[in-house]
């Protein structure tokens, strides 16, 4: 695929902005999809999250979209959707074009009544994985004065797809070990846990080597060096009589 100089800038800055590991996933869903927008010429933005489990979408951010017709769509139109369950599922960059022809799409109470009335024409949607659950999403539109997006244009969505799931993931993951680590933490675990037998700082080193962090990430996490990382883990396995991150991860299960 050929890009161009600014295609490439472009491309560039959101990456970077994807290997940044100190953004909540909001803020990462908000500006990467900032940051689409500029490079595919696009309007607007929503943005949302798949709770599984009440089946309806959360924790929107939105670029150039009004708050009362998006809460529209959270009330009444998500759940009267004829869209997006076609489009969720697909496990790559799609044109709403591809899924449901425009025509057909004008007479839908969806466009007319909510899509039509913030400007919303032409869409194109990226839906990140992490293995079967749905993390995260970008729908990316534009309005009726401009083009569809091009093949090109969804090609460069979906080049950026597996850096987009992967941070989302990454970035849910670490808000939950976070969580976790300050209820572990904040208390002494109970007796007979394995963790009762180890010091509160050892705990949490031993929690973040369980959740895969390197002893380098974790010396920065806490604000301690290398050494005292390495101290801690060798005590922490003799104390727990284990003699890897392997088996650490299968007894803090």
């Amino acid at each position: 695929m050929y890009l161009t100089s600014r295609e490439l800038a472009l491309l560039a800055d959101a990456f970077k902005l994807l290997a940044d590991r100190t953004l909540p996933e909001d803020v990462l869903r908000l500006e990467v999809g900032r940051r689409l927008l500029d490079l595919l010429r696009a309007d607007f933005l929503g943005s949302y999250v798949w709770d599984d489990a009440q089946r309806l979408f959360t924790n929107r951010v939105a670029i150039n979209m009004s708050a009362d017709n998006l809460g529209d769509y959270e009330r009444y139109f998500q759940y009267r959707d004829p869209l997006t369950p076609r489009l969720q599922h697909r496990r790559t960059a799609v044109r709403v074009t591809d899924v449901v022809a425009h025509d057909e799409l004008v007479q839908t109470e969806l466009f007319n009544d909510f899509l039509r009335r913030d400007g919303l024409h032409w869409g194109m949607n990226l839906f990140a994985w992490d293995g079967d659950t749905n993390i995260g999403d970008l729908r990316i539109w534009r309005a009726a004065h401009r083009e569809n997006f091009s093949d090109h244009e969804l090609a460069m969505l979906d080049l950026i797809r597996p850096a987009f799931a992967a941070a989302l993931a990454r970035s849910r993951s670490e808000a939950a070990l976070a969580k976790a680590l300050a209820a572990g933490v904040a208390g002494e675990p109970a007796e007979g846990h394995p963790l009762a037998r180890l010091t509160r700082r050892e705990r949490e080193v031993v929690t973040l080597a369980a959740e895969g962090l390197l002893d380098k990430e974790i010396a920065e996490r806490l604000g301690i060096s290398y050494t005292t990382v390495r101290t801690h883990l060798d005590r922490s396995f003799q104390k727990l009589g284990i003699g890897n991150r392997s088996r650490l991860a299968r007894l803090l299960k």
